[in-house]
């Protein structure tokens, strides 16, 4: 399942990931979310907080995939939040094709991935 978290800046789209992550995730809340967000901002950076429940996604649709891919030049930011140690490599093995900073943070670095997400945006 993924949750978006509300409470943020337009720009920074804040996401749960948990347990299953299933297609209807991706159209439901992931795509929207990052559409809207897009139509709103020049660049916008994502939070994501997997949790240690996460077991995998789905294999998702390339129209679901390409929204990330048609945009990549507008991740400004983006950081991961897990202690999963296998999702932390896998983003830092694809961090060199994301234009943007992407860092991997463990859980109980949690207050400091929000203040570096936040950090440096004009308010």
């Amino acid at each position: 399942m993924i949750k978006a978290l509300k409470g943020f800046p337009s720009k920074v789209l804040v996401f749960s990931w948990k347990g299953h992550v299933t297609k209807h995730d991706y159209e439901d809340v992931l795509i929207p979310a990052v559409e809207e967000a897009l139509q709103q901002e020049g660049k916008i950076r994502l939070y994501y907080q997997i949790d240690a429940d996460f077991s995998g996604f789905e294999r998702v649709k390339w129209d679901d995939f390409k929204v990330g891919i048609e945009h990549l030049a507008r991740w400004e930011r983006i950081a991961v939040v897990t202690d999963l140690e296998w999702i932390g490599y896998t983003f830092r093995a694809f961090s060199f094709v994301i234009p943007g900073a992407v860092k991997v943070f463990r859980v109980d670095e949690k207050a400091k991935a929000r203040k570096w997400i936040l950090e440096d945006m004009m308010q």
